[in-house]
């Protein structure tokens, strides 16, 4: 090194020249890049994603997907709503402490009796009429008790718990919809991942015809089309090859997603895409289990008995209502206890609504045509299940049969492109057919490998359709 930088130095003061400028300059660069801004360099290598199973990735979902969360805090309104409704079925008691001054006469005069120091004197008329301001402390200890609604209460009781059942459906239906979603994401990772090999290999191929195109018309075999067809090929490659990456990287965004997590963390799937020989199910079997198991037809189940209590609570409005209420109080004319009096109140009501203008007819009917809305909504539910699970069925059927074909079709289509290669340097093929053996090779294995992905994922769908899809699931297991 020092003898090569003394004769690049005197080379310099002998003859300086571009090329010698050139390389000093670069070597003035290149140490500045190295020892001077090593951040630089460093923060342009790409993150590292951590490995992560799809049962591991599930998992986290179910803790840390903020839908999830959603879900679970409308589960908790739900029963605190049941603790809400019972608390109707207890006495309702009250302590209040009450301060006042005046000379109004009624009042004075009350507040005299109430504090138990009225005497002769206070019978005056100018006493009564003007009498001086007078203070009186009241502490007053209240409760009521609703003895009976017409079954008004337990109804409301009742509705409150179906309609907490209604959000533990739900909440058990977004944990179904986080795990497909994880699961549709993962297995699109692994997709990618072998997109970008076929992208890869297909480069290769590609780059492989355009040397012998090269070769063939260099050597005045073949005329300058079959050169410029390869190079239009390899072109596309490029961009097929661009694409493979850039779907790679939004594939992994999309799974971090759907676990909850920001999308800057990014994990790489332990697994690879093969194939997998997961439990059959019949048609009759899944349409089965769908309309018994499907949490959300649950929910809507549920809601229709809310709805019925409601009618219910809107038939009891036109009973009576009986209740009790008592209270004790005390007055005093100073805020400290003592020199006053006290005095208790109790009793029993019962109360008639006679005339409302036709409020509660209205509110009846209303309540009676929410009910059959509902019932209605449930038969739709049930028929739109039905055929979900169908299209989810046959969308598995298909899949499951594309793979075969596509296996079938990848040694076929390698074979034809080895062929057509010998037979394109052999002089008895055309560039034309031999680009379209590459293609043929590169789409059989991009089927192939898209029929696996399906067959994954529409697995998983007729376990979600059929309401059986959870981290347990064989598509989730290895």
């Amino acid at each position: 090194m020092r003898n090569l930088r003394g004769q690049a130095s005197a080379t310099v003061i002998l003859a300086p020249s571009r090329s010698v400028f050139r390389f000093v300059l670069g070597r003035v660069l290149i140490s500045i890049a190295l020892f001077s801004t090593p951040g630089m360099l460093l923060a342009q290598q790409p993150q590292q994603s951590s490995p992560l199973t799809l049962q591991q990735a599930v998992n986290m979902a179910l803790e840390k997907n903020p839908e999830r969360k959603a879900a679970l805090a409308d589960t908790k309104a739900a029963s605190a709503d049941v603790r809400e409704a019972r608390s109707s079925l207890l006495p309702h008691v009250t302590l209040s402490e009450t301060a006042t001054r005046g000379n109004d006469p009624v009042y004075v005069f009350g507040s005299k009796l109430r504090q138990q120091r009225f005497t002769a004197a206070d019978f005056s008329l100018n006493a009564l009429n003007t009498p001086t301001p007078l203070s009186n402390f009241s502490t007053r200890f209240g409760g009521t008790w609703n003895l009976f609604d017409s079954s008004a209460s337990w109804r409301g009781v009742d509705r409150a718990k179906r309609i907490n059942d209604a959000a533990g459906h739900q909440l058990e239906r977004t944990d179904q919809e986080i795990v497909f979603r994880v699961v549709d994401s993962y297995y699109g990772v692994l997709l990618a991942k072998k997109q970008l090999e076929v992208a890869e290999q297909a480069m290769k191929s590609a780059q492989a015809i355009l040397n012998r195109s090269k070769d063939r018309f260099e050597s005045g075999v073949v005329v300058e089309s079959d050169y410029l067809s390869s190079k239009v090929r390899i072109a596309e490659r490029k961009q097929e090859l661009i694409r493979a990456q850039n779907n790679l990287a939004l594939s992994r965004s999309q799974l971090s997603t759907a676990i909850g997590i920001s999308s800057e963390n990014e994990f790489d799937p332990s697994d690879i895409l093969s194939e997998r020989n997961l439990p059959a199910t019949s048609l009759e079997e899944a349409e089965k289990q769908a309309v018994e198991m499907r949490p959300d037809l649950k929910r809507v189940r549920s809601e229709e008995a809310a709805q019925q209590q409601n009618v219910s609570i809107a038939k009891s409005s036109f009973g009576p209502r009986v209740n009790a209420f008592g209270g004790w109080e005390a007055d005093n004319p100073t805020f400290a206890a003592g020199g006053g009096g006290n005095n208790w109140l109790a009793g029993i009501e019962v109360q008639f609504d006679l005339f409302q203008g036709g409020a509660k007819r209205a509110h009846l009917s209303h309540e009676k045509a929410m009910q059959e809305k509902v019932a209605a909504v449930r038969e739709m539910a049930t028929d739109a299940i039905r055929l979900e699970v169908r299209r989810a069925y046959y969308d598995l059927e298909s899949a499951r049969q594309q793979t075969e074909v596509a296996r079938d079709g990848i040694a076929e289509s390698q074979e034809s492109l080895r062929i057509n290669q010998n037979r394109y340097d052999s002089g008895l093929t055309t560039i034309t057919e031999l680009l379209a053996a590459e293609e043929a090779a590169r789409r059989s294995q991009t089927d192939y490998w898209e029929s696996i992905y399906r067959y994954h994922t529409g697995y998983a769908n007729l376990e979600l359709v059929s309401g059986t899809l959870n981290s347990q699931s064989p598509v989730v297991t290895p």
